[in-house]
């Protein structure tokens, strides 16, 4: 393709983009195909001549857009909001444009320092102290594993230079909530620490984890001849955003000699709010936390935040330093290559730095206040109606409910769950995502769209209604 042809090609993909997003509440909110339609209407092989770029545009209108899932539509309540402001678009849009990887400072200089300037500027945007040190990585899960690797490696006293895990005479163990992640136990497994040594802690009424609990676990498996080596707490748990209590978490890590990783992915983001900070006190105790700007602020994905207090840890573990890629600008810049597994790196800066300068810090916190308002107002709807149920605190912007009506216990009313959310998810007019807690099933609202107002959670409610309602 010729700059020309891009020209041209562009401007129409431009346009497309931006009658996507304006016609976005008229379409389904979920994906009316099948399993293997997608596939069916492909070709089985890849064509053996060029094509003509407005082939593309066909098959965009005709096979790919009746296959999506609409993650920006204003009645999209399912998962957690994964937000692309128009403006990170065009921020993503630049860095494969410009197509330059960040191999080490020399290799793009403005790649790594922009990196610096706008991770610092999310630094003071969510109230850390200047004591953290942070980078861009692709997603929470990586984060984490980096992490247990960060604390596995200050466990043993840097093992991997050595002998690594074989190495070591006791099991090294890892603690987190029985609501955290599935992510947390997936870096375990991928660090080497084996599921048998990854503890799950009981939550309390709140679905936090009980720090008593973890405390007796730390002593039964010392007792045992366990090595007690990280804790992994949730602010914001995927099911119900429940908040770990990090102060008293980090007062046993530190008396122990753990890491203390604390997974924000989510509700990270909430603490660009003064007034939810109290929901993370105790985060300066922690030793390194993650959170997503790919998901609540509006940062296309992907663009996950990985901070630490101490950075020589993570450098320890993750520096490589081949002839290649040796400068004589080492000794005096951050080579981000040290500060993650990959050794190349996007230029992921860009869409961040274009969405903060385009919205600015009080439009991105209005956003957040109108979801966390919308969230209770909702609620409030819902504890008003008979046989609806709020099923756990709504500390941000998910609501848990389920409908109960008389006379249905246990299975039946699990049943009765799935099947209502079911039809409303079908029907198109909204997407929601149902979710176990206490075994039982129940349906979380998670509000965050971009576009998402009052009038689609409205909307919702009477939907909601509607399907659960039937035949009473």
């Amino acid at each position: 393709m010729t700059p020309e042809d891009f020209r041209r090609h562009g401007h129409r993909l431009i346009d497309w983009i931006a009658d996507y997003r304006e016609s976005l509440a008229e379409r389904p909110a979920i994906a009316q195909t099948a399993p293997g339609d997608i596939k069916a209407a492909l070709p089985t092989a890849p064509p053996q001549e060029g094509e003509d770029f407005a082939a593309v545009f066909r098959d965009l209108e005709r096979v790919i857009l009746p296959g999506l899932t609409h993650w920006q539509h204003p009645s999209f309540f399912g998962f957690f909001p994964a937000n692309a402001d128009l403006a990170s678009v065009l921020g993503d849009y630049l860095s494969t444009g410009l197509g330059v990887l960040g191999l080490s400072w020399q290799a793009s200089p403005a790649l790594t320092e922009l990196e610096e300037v706008v991770v610092d500027w999310m630094r003071q945007l969510v109230g850390l102290s200047a004591a953290w040190s942070g980078v861009i990585a692709d997603t929470a899960s990586t984060s984490t594993l980096v992490a247990l690797l960060c604390a596995r490696e200050r466990t043993t006293g840097y093992s991997l230079n050595a002998g690594g895990l074989q190495a070591e005479e006791r099991p090294l163990l890892v603690y987190t909530s029985d609501q955290s992640h599935s992510s947390v136990e997936k870096a375990a497994l991928l660090a080497g620490f084996g599921r048998a040594n990854v503890r799950s802690i009981p939550h309390d009424r709140a679905y936090a984890l009980r720090p008593a609990e973890l405390e007796a676990a730390i002593d039964r498996d010392v007792r045992a001849g366990g090595r007690p080596c990280a804790i992994v707490a949730t602010s914001g748990t995927t099911t119900c955003t429940a908040f770990d209590p990090l102060e008293p978490l980090a007062a046993i890590a530190r008396q122990r000699g753990l890491w203390l990783h604390v997974d924000a992915a989510m509700a990270g983001a909430a603490m660009m709010l003064p007034e939810c900070r109290g929901l993370w006190h105790g985060i300066e105790g922690a030793d390194s936390l993650v959170f997503n700007a790919h998901k609540w602020p509006g940062v296309a994905f992907d663009c996950s935040l990985y901070y630490l207090r101490d950075p020589q840890h993570l450098i320890r573990v993750m520096s490589t330093n081949p002839s290649y890629l040796q400068s004589t600008a080492d000794g005096s810049v951050k080579n981000l290559r040290d500060w993650g597994i990959p050794l190349g790196r996007r230029f992921r800066a860009l869409k961040l730095w274009c969405l903060l300068r385009a919205e600015g810090v009080k439009n991105l916190q209005a956003r957040l206040r109108r979801d966390l308002a919308n969230a209770r107002w909702l609620a409030e709807q819902v504890a008003a109606a008979p046989n609806w149920r709020v099923v756990a605190p709504v500390p941000l912007q998910t609501v848990c409910v389920r409908h109960e009506p008389p006379g249905l216990q246990a299975e039946s009313l699990d049943r009765h769950t799935l099947a209502w959310v079911e039809r409303l998810n079908r029907s198109g007019a909204a997407y929601l995502t149902p979710a176990l807690l206490d075994g039982r099933w129940l349906v979380r609202v998670s509000i965050g769209v971009e576009s998402t107002e009052r009038e689609h959670v409205a909307a919702l409610w009477q939907q909601m209604r509607r399907e659960a309602e039937r035949g009473e």
